[in-house]
């Protein structure tokens, strides 16, 4: 009588660790991108924050560039840049700054979002235009 073995054979478990390997190579770069597009809320969230910001300093005080009277003026305008707030994943700086303009940049600095070729630096300006649009 042969003895009866019990369990898996190489070949069997090397089968297995394939199809995962070749699920994770799949899987891996989507789950990536999704982490990206995700993380540029942050993004978002500033430009759209200093934006509304400005805006009530233009309404107070009739202009955007006031260093004396705006505090996100004189924020993004300090040195060392503005990092974001959340992860730090982008650097927020104003230019362009006049009495009745301006234009708000979010350039990737940190963490995946440098690899975010597409969307690593998002605009914004006083007129509510965003670019690129395909990052909005």
């Amino acid at each position: 009588m042969k003895p009866k073995f019990s369990g898996f054979t190489l070949i069997e478990l090397m089968v297995v660790v394939a199809i995962v390997g070749i699920i994770g190579a799949i899987a891996y770069p989507s789950y990536m991108d999704s982490v990206r597009k995700s993380s540029r809320v942050e993004a978002k969230s500033e430009l759209m924050d200093f934006a509304q910001r400005l805006q009530k300093c233009f309404t107070a005080n009739g202009k955007f560039n006031d260093a004396d009277k705006c505090s996100a003026y004189k924020t993004l305008i300090s040195s060392p840049p503005y990092k974001s707030q959340g992860r730090g994943f982008y650097e927020i700086k104003i230019s362009n700054a006049t009495a009745t303009a301006y234009l708000l940049t979010a350039t990737a600095k940190s963490g995946t979002q440098l690899a975010d070729t597409q969307c690593i630096t998002m605009t914004l300006d006083h007129k509510g235009t965003t670019l690129p649009a395909a990052c909005w």
